[in-house]
C-alpha cells in the first residue's frame, strides 16, 4: 500500500527536535519558525511535557468516555484559570476541525435555527460543517454545498448588520486572526459589533481560536485584545504541543445533556496529560509575556525594510507581506539558512509561527538571513 499523495512535501525527515531546533537525518541543523502550523507552543521536546506524557503512559493511557477520568477536570480547571473563562465549560475532541463541527452543532441545537455567518478568507477546517463555512471552493466537495452558510466580507458592519435583518442567524463564526487566510486581524470594533448583534438577534458568537489562541498573539485568546466574550471558542493546535487534541469552551448558558456531543478518544489520558503540561509550562515560564516582548521585537527589526509592504502581527502571529511573491524567499530561507516558515492563501505573505519560548538569539538569525535575502532580491528586481 502507498500513502494517499495529498501533501506537498519537502525533501526534509526530521528525526530530532529540542525546544525550536529541528535535525534531520543528514545530521544537519534547522530552525522552526513555523511549528508545523502554529501547534508547537512551548517548544519541541520539552523535558516537562515529555515527563507528563511518558508517566500517564506507564499508568493508563487509554480508556474511554463511560468512566471518569478525573484528568479531563484538572485540565478544564487551569485552562480556564489561565484564560479568564473560568465560569464556561469544556468538551475535549481531537482536533480543531472537530472543535469546530461540534460548535457548530452546538449552535444550532442551542438556537434551533441553521444559517452561519461566516468571512472570506476563512478556514475552518476540512470536514463537513467546518469546510462549508471555508472560503476556497477547491476543498469543498458536493456533499459539502450548502446555503445554511453566508459568507460576508471580513471586517464589514453595514454588511454584518443587513445580514441579521434579512436572516435567522444560528451563530457567526470568526477567526481570532485568520491564519491561512494571511494572518488577517479582525478590527476591534467589528468583533464588538458581532457581539452585540449576537445578543440582539440572541445568536451563538462562535470564535475559532484554533491557530490565534493559547497565549500567541500575547493574551491567552486573540479575541481577547477586543475586550469581548465569546458564547463558544474553538481551540486546538498549540494545545497539545503536537499530541493530537482539541476543544470547545462552552457558555454556561448553553445547557448539557447526556449524548447531545460525544467522541471515544477526545479527552484521552495521554491527550490530558499532553494539555495539562502546556499550561502549566505556560504559566510556569510567562510564555504569553514572552510573545507580547519578542513579537515588538521582530516587529521593530523588520518594519523598515524596503522589501516589506506591510506586516500584520500580534504577539508571535506574524504575517510578512513583501512586495513580491514570497515562495522563492521563502525557498531559500529553506535551503540556504535552514530556516522553516510558513505560507498563506496571499500569495506575497510569509507566516512565522514560532514556539512561544522561542529566543531573541534565535528571532536574531531568522532577521539576519531575511534581511540578506530581501536585499539581494531587491537588486534581482
Amino acid at each position: 500500500m502507498k500513502l494517499f499523495d495529498v501533501y506537498p512535501l519537502f525533501d526534509l525527515n526530521f528525526v530530532k527536535a529540542k525546544g525550536c531546533l529541528l535535525w534531520n537525518d543528514k545530521g544537519e541543523k534547522y530552525l522552526d519558525l513555523y511549528g508545523g502550523h502554529a501547534v508547537i507552543s512551548i517548544g519541541h521536546s520539552h523535558p516537562q511535557y515529555i515527563k507528563a506524557i511518558s508517566t500517564q503512559l506507564e499508568n493508563i493511557g487509554f480508556y474511554s468516555n463511560s468512566v471518569k477520568i478525573p484528568i479531563q477536570e484538572e485540565v478544564a480547571e487551569l485552562l480556564g484559570e489561565i484564560s479568564g473563562y473560568d465560569n464556561y465549560n469544556l468538551f475535549m475532541c481531537n482536533s480543531g476541525a472537530e472543535a469546530n463541527e461540534n460548535a457548530l452543532k452546538l449552535a444550532s441545537f442551542h438556537t434551533n435555527k441553521k444559517k452561519t455567518i461566516c468571512f472570506t478568507k476563512a478556514f475552518h477546517g476540512r470536514t463537513a460543517a467546518a469546510v462549508a463555512a471555508t472560503d476556497n471552493k477547491k476543498i469543498i466537495a458536493p456533499l459539502n454545498e450548502t446555503d445554511n452558510f453566508i459568507f460576508l466580507p471580513f471586517n464589514d458592519e453595514k454588511a454584518l448588520e443587513v445580514t441579521f435583518q434579512k436572516n435567522e442567524i444560528a451563530a457567526v463564526i470568526i477567526e481570532g486572526i485568520q491564519g491561512v487566510g494571511g494572518v488577517q486581524i479582525p478590527n476591534p470594533n467589528f468583533l464588538q459589533k458581532i457581539r452585540t448583534l449576537c445578543d440582539m438577534y440572541e445568536a451563538v458568537f462562535i470564535c475559532d481560536e484554533i491557530q490565534s489562541g493559547y497565549g500567541r498573539t500575547g493574551k491567552f485568546f486573540a479575541h481577547q485584545h477586543a475586550n469581548i466574550q465569546a458564547d463558544i471558542i474553538t481551540v486546538a493546535k498549540g494545545m497539545g504541543n503536537g499530541f493530537p487534541v482539541g476543544g470547545v469552551l462552552i457558555t454556561p448558558k448553553i445547557n448539557a445533556k447526556h449524548g447531545l456531543l460525544g467522541t471515544t478518544f477526545g479527552g484521552n489520558y495521554l491527550a490530558c496529560a499532553a494539555s495539562k503540561a502546556v499550561l502549566e509550562v505556560m504559566k510556569d515560564e510567562n510564555l504569553i509575556q514572552n510573545a507580547n516582548v519578542l513579537g515588538e521585537y521582530l516587529y521593530n527589526q523588520l518594519k523598515d525594510e524596503p522589501a516589506v509592504k506591510e506586516i500584520r502581527y500580534q504577539g508571535l502571529m506574524f504575517g510578512i507581506e513583501l512586495k513580491f511573491p514570497c515562495v522563492d524567499f521563502r525557498n531559500q530561507l529553506l535551503k540556504e539558512h535552514h530556516i522553516l516558515t510558513g505560507n498563506a492563501s496571499c500569495p506575497n505573505t510569509l507566516r512565522i509561527l514560532p514556539a512561544l519560548n522561542v529566543t531573541k538569539p534565535e528571532l536574531d538569525t531568522f532577521i539576519g538571513a531575511f534581511k540578506k535575502i530581501a536585499q539581494s532580491d531587491l537588486v534581482a528586481l
